[in-house]
């Protein structure tokens, strides 16, 4: 894990910060490109793109806070840790689709193939955003015996945002990183088959939302909040949402197309 990538004493690159500006970049691109061959405006698409950016991670580090705000109101200092690190992505995805709602309206673009073409692409970004997790040491597993465990060393990750130090853990980063690539290249694959419009931002729903739900269990910050007592995390209980509302989603699609 490397939670700075330069260090000039003066000036310092955070690793996720080069991981988020990659992901970034190479979403954009795999949109373009996809928009452009099924005759869309991919540049418009890109606008849009960039905006919803923008307010996820308004609504990633705000859920965040949200859920840390006893830690951050005992010490308001750290909040400066929210810049380097940290945040909740369903947060930026339900604040990313609320404004999609109107930043469409203002794009003259219709809400089904603009999803569908975005979503390949916001699963690569996700597998390759997760890298910067792991390299700065946010969204840490919990506890692990396996081969595969990972222990985080670097006493400023610790320092940062927290890090448990010399503790086997889980490599969630890893294990989402993973799931989101698969899930890339699943959504790629159906978009370039034709299905249903609106299936394929369905099935990222579905998708993503059963990983994270599942995945849920090998974390070990309380980074994601917790609801019913602690009987699930804020994220799993937002995966659930995902998951029924893409179910509903794929079968009215495919109703819409019979028609």
């Amino acid at each position: 894990m490397h939670p700075i990538l330069i260090d000039l004493g003066f000036y310092q690159v955070p690793s996720y910060g080069v991981m988020l500006v990659l992901a970034l970049a190479t979403a954009l691109w795999t949109l373009k490109r996809r928009a452009d061959r099924a005759g869309l405006d991919g540049s418009r698409l890109i606008d849009l793109g960039l905006w919803l950016v923008i307010w996820a991670l308004v609504g990633a580090k705000g859920l965040y806070v949200l859920v840390e705000l006893p830690r951050f109101l005992r010490h308001p200092g750290d909040l400066v840790t929210v810049l380097r690190a940290g945040g909740v992505f369903l947060g930026g995805f339900l604040a990313a689709i609320a404004a999609a709602f109107v930043l469409l309206r203002r794009y003259r673009l219709r809400f089904l193939p603009s999803a569908d073409v975005i979503a390949p692409s916001l699963a690569l970004g996700q597998a390759i955003g997760r890298i910067g997790c792991l390299l700065a040491g946010c969204c840490w597993g919990g506890s692990c015996d396996l081969p595969w465990a990972i222990t985080y060393t670097d006493p400023r990750a610790h320092q940062l945002v927290g890090t448990p130090l010399g503790i086997a853990v889980h490599p969630f980063p890893v294990y989402e990183s993973l799931c989101d690539l698969t899930l890339f290249i699943l959504l790629a694959s159906l978009y370039r088959r034709g299905i249903a419009e609106g299936r394929v931002f369905a099935t990222y729903l579905m998708g993503y939302g059963v990983v994270r739900f599942l995945l849920e269990y090998t974390r070990g910050d309380a980074a994601r909040g917790f609801v019913f007592n602690g009987a699930l995390s804020t994220s799993q209980l937002i995966s659930l949402v995902m998951i029924a509302g893409g179910a509903g989603l794929f079968v009215w699609a495919g109703r819409r197309r019979s028609r």
